[in-house]
């Protein structure tokens, strides 16, 4: 059985939007490079905050 990972070991960012930290999700395996706000509000107002 596999261990399992402590949050604070998964990788963070900082969200374009909201200034504010967000940590790796499974589902973001795929694409975590891509990954630039924290939720789809933040993505949403992606236009507001340039």
């Amino acid at each position: 059985m596999a261990r399992q990972r402590s949050k604070s070991d998964l990788p963070q960012k900082t969200c374009l939007v909201c200034g504010l930290p967000f940590t790796w999700r499974k589902k973001w395996a795929d694409c975590w490079d891509e990954v630039k706000y924290c939720s789809e509000r933040c993505r949403r107002r992606k236009s507001k905050a340039s």
